[in-house]
C-alpha cells in the first residue's frame, strides 16, 4: 500500500467517498481504508488540525499558506478546485470512538458552567432585599459607576439607589432599582412606575431582578422621549459577575492533545 502523509490521506478519503464529509467522517474513512497510521491518542485532532490549517476560506495564525481543501457551509470539507460529481450519493457513516474524546470535555465544561450559574443565582435569591440593594451597588462600581449610593434611609422616591457613568468626557446620572424576586416575570407597570420616579431627574434607569421581565417590560424600556431603562434579570447579573469576576474566581485546567504526527517527518510542509 501507498504510504500516505495526513493530508494525502485527508484527501484520499474525499476521493474514495466522492462527497463532501464532516472531520469525524473524514477520520473515519482514513482508519477504514487504513490510509494512515496515526499515533496519537486523539488522532481525530490531528485531522481536525490538518484540514482546517490547510482551507482556503479558514484564516487564522497557525493556518498554512498552501491549501487543499475548501470549507462549506454544513461543516463539511471537499477537495480545493475539484467539482462534486456525486454530491447525492447517500453513504453509511461509521463512527470510531477515540479514547480521549475533547468534544465530552466540552460537553462536561458546558454543564458545569450551566450548573455553576444556578447554584450562584440560587444564592443571590436568598439574600434579603437590603442586601441585594448593597449587592448591586457593589456591581455596578465593579463595572464602572462612580458615587453609587443606596438609598434605603431615605428612600428617595422609592428608588434604591443612584449613582455616576462617566461617559467620554460628560457624566450620566443613573437611577436603579432592584426587586429581589425567585417567581414572577418583571412587567410592564413596575417598569413605568419606576421611568415615572426618576423623569427628569436622571438620563438613564437600571432595573435589577433575579428573576425575569415580560416582554411587555422588555417593550416599555427604551420608548422615545422618554428615560431609557437598562433591564438585567438573573441570568446577565450572574454573567456579569462572571465576566468581572466578583464574587468569582477562576482556576486554570489546561487541556492538552497530542500533536505528534505533526512533528513526523513525513507529514512536514
Amino acid at each position: 500500500m501507498k504510504k500516505f502523509t495526513i493530508n494525502q490521506a485527508i484527501t484520499e478519503a474525499l476521493k474514495r467517498e466522492g462527497i463532501p464529509l464532516r472531520i469525524k467522517e473524514i477520520y473515519s474513512r482514513i482508519i477504514e481504508y487504513d490510509l494512515y497510521r496515526f499515533r496519537s491518542i486523539n488522532p481525530e485532532h490531528i485531522v481536525r488540525t490538518m484540514v482546517r490549517r490547510h482551507t482556503e476560506n479558514l484564516d487564522f495564525p497557525s493556518s498554512s499558506h498552501t491549501k487543499y481543501f475548501t470549507s462549506l457551509k454544513n461543516g463539511k470539507y471537499w477537495i480545493k478546485d475539484v467539482p462534486i460529481k456525486n454530491a447525492a450519493v447517500i453513504i453509511e457513516k461509521k463512527e470510531y470512538k477515540d479514547s480521549v474524546v475533547y468534544e465530552e470535555l466540552e460537553k462536561l465544561h458546558k454543564k458545569y458552567i450551566n450548573s455553576f450559574k444556578l447554584s450562584l443565582l440560587k444564592q443571590i435569591m436568598e439574600l434579603d432585599s437590603y442586601s441585594f440593594e448593597i449587592f448591586c451597588k457593589k456591581l455596578l462600581t465593579v463595572y464602572g459607576f462612580k458615587n453609587v449610593k443606596v438609598t434605603r434611609e431615605k428612600r428617595d422616591g422609592g428608588l434604591d439607589g443612584y449613582g455616576e457613568l462617566k461617559i467620554g468626557l460628560a457624566k450620566m446620572e443613573v437611577a436603579f432599582e432592584c426587586k429581589r424576586w425567585k417567581g414572577n416575570s418583571i412587567g410592564r407597570p413596575l417598569i413605568s412606575q419606576f421611568r415615572g420616579d426618576i423623569q427628569g431627574k436622571f438620563q438613564q434607569g437600571i432595573f435589577f431582578t433575579t428573576s425575569n421581565f415580560s416582554k411587555e417590560a422588555e417593550e416599555a424600556s427604551f420608548q422615545a422621549g422618554a428615560v431609557p431603562i437598562i433591564l438585567i434579570d438573573g441570568s446577565a447579573i450572574i454573567d456579569i459577575m462572571i465576566e468581572k469576576q466578583f464574587g468569582v474566581e477562576v482556576k486554570e485546567l489546561p487541556i492538552y492533545t497530542d500533536a505528534i504526527d505533526l512533528i513526523l517527518p513525513e507529514n512536514r510542509e
